[in-house]
């Protein structure tokens, strides 16, 4: 794990964010699906869906086990190329209420690498109503900075917003076919950040769900690619060929 002393810029890595304005606020879609504040130094991630595989395995489903592992390592990556004072997850950190005690030694230990030198704030989700104190940080139900307005579940006719919950991702259309990526959806008063879990699915951003979040329209989606963000408008996006669901797993470009 990286230590928060040393500086590092996106560019050593070869890495190109996306640029958001919210509410005068500048943003920067990283290819990670994280979101960084640069004048605030705070790195924002949602729906890590910690130990969903242990949790699916409980109820006989066997996926390989190796979910948090993946997870906590792209979110490792994005805190060295960022190096925030602060991270703040956004609800539905665990899968379950259970899944802090189910993390193994090795994984507690990533976690408080993670931690170490910056400060860490957890916001409660609809999958972890609670948060133990061993697991570091401080626990809220939302949490300000400036004009905007962090938590989970993303409520409409709040403008200044950054929320998770819904897991965006777009079905892109091109010349040679289509693809399936996570993204951020966002106007320029709104962002809902995608699923950062390498177990987590995807919502389509045609979803009536994303409808009363954009009410007047002009969302586009931001979406993840290899080692850069992707700007689309919803005009380029389809909906899914057959009804999946949010919760259907899918795979997530690798920088």
């Amino acid at each position: 794990m990286p230590e928060a002393t040393t500086e590092a810029q996106p560019e050593d890595y070869g890495v190109e964010p996306g640029a958001l304005t919210l509410m005068g606020v500048e943003a920067l879609a990283d290819p990670s699906g994280a979101l960084f504040l640069p004048v605030e130094q705070v790195l924002i991630v949602a729906d890590l869906h910690l130990e969903k595989g242990s949790s699916f395995a409980r109820r006989g489903v066997l996926l390989p086990p190796y979910d948090t592992a993946t997870t906590l390592l792209f979110l490792a990556r994005a805190v060295a190329r960022w190096r925030p004072r602060l991270i703040v997850a956004l609800g539905d950190s665990f899968h379950d209420v259970e899944g802090p005690a189910r993390l193994d030694a090795q994984n507690r230990e990533n976690l408080r690498d993670l931690q170490a030198g910056r400060d860490w704030i957890w916001a409660l989700g609809n999958h972890d109503s609670s948060i133990p104190a061993d697991m570091g940080g401080e626990v809220v139900g939302e949490m300000t900075l400036g004009p905007l307005t962090l938590r989970h579940e993303p409520q409409a006719g709040a403008p200044g917003e950054i929320a998770g919950h819904l897991h965006p991702a777009a079905r892109v259309v091109g010349a040679s076919g289509s693809t399936r990526r996570r993204c951020f959806l966002a106007d320029a008063q709104r962002c809902i950040l995608p699923a950062f879990g390498a177990y987590a699915g995807g919502l389509n951003v045609h979803d009536p769900a994303f409808a009363p979040l954009f009410p007047a329209g002009g969302q586009q989606a931001h979406v993840l690619g290899r080692a850069k963000i992707f700007r689309v408008g919803l005009e380029q996006c389809a909906p899914e060929a057959q009804k999946t669901g949010r919760n259907e797993t899918f795979g997530r470009a690798r920088p």
